[in-house]
């Protein structure tokens, strides 16, 4: 079975406007083979952007899998990609709401948006090729997005039912492991990779400095995948 990993070789294309995968899908594509999680089961994934994690897990033997996205070119991306790759994924333009109503699932795969934003972020010059800022921006912590989906994980799992998020450290590990574990779910981090800043971290680098968020001089981050368990 091949996997279509989100490297340079990767045949899942981002058009202009969508997320381009990156070391993040893939880090959480690689958690989603290592610990079995998705043969079988029925899966959602939030946030799909170009569907590179929703066609992986369709290829990895899921049941059913849904992808979501707020974005109408992503979902038509994440489509054609689908397509493009044979397998079946089912697309949705929708909100948090329009992913809960369709649910529970067995499992929830998501890599949202958690870079830290500063409020001067709309000055930046960052490539329109990584994407359009609402893939990444999720405020001054990282946790526009990343605290609605930890605190409605329950609501969106059926029973013994699996969610794997990656985000950055500096969107604040242990304030997710904490509000999933509120929420009554077993949470753990359980992959871990230490990656260079890409184009946005590095176009914050110095707001990040200044704010005492990143230590002065330094360029890399570490991101993590977190799993959590619905008993």
């Amino acid at each position: 079975m091949t996997i279509l990993y989100p490297d340079l070789e990767s045949s899942v294309a981002a058009v202009p406007g969508v997320y381009a995968p990156q070391q993040d899908s893939q880090l959480l594509i690689e958690a989603m083979t290592i610990f079995g999680a998705v043969p079988g089961r029925r899966v959602v994934d939030l946030c799909t952007g170009s569907g590179v994690i929703a066609i992986s897990a369709a290829q990895l033997g899921a049941d059913s899998v849904t992808a979501f996205d707020i974005c109408p070119k992503a979902v038509r991306c994440a489509a054609d990609n689908a397509e493009e790759a044979g397998v079946g994924v089912e697309t949705r333009l929708g909100t948090w709401g329009d992913a809960l109503a369709a649910g529970p699932f067995d499992l929830v795969v998501s890599n949202p948006p958690y870079v830290p934003t500063s409020p001067d972020a709309h000055l930046e010059e960052i490539s329109a090729e990584v994407g359009p800022s609402t893939a990444w921006n999720a405020g001054v912590d990282g946790r526009q997005v990343l605290n609605p989906l930890c605190d409605s994980a329950a609501e969106f799992l059926s029973n013994n039912g699996t969610m794997l998020i990656v985000q950055s450290e500096f969107s604040d590990t242990d304030q997710s492991l904490s509000r999933l574990r509120s929420a009554g779910l077993d949470a753990d981090v359980v992959l871990r990779q230490v990656i260079p800043f890409g184009p946005v971290l590095s176009a914050r680098a110095s707001w990040m400095e200044r704010i005492g968020m990143l230590p002065a001089g330094r360029r890399e981050e570490e991101i993590v995948v977190i799993r959590a368990e619905k008993r």
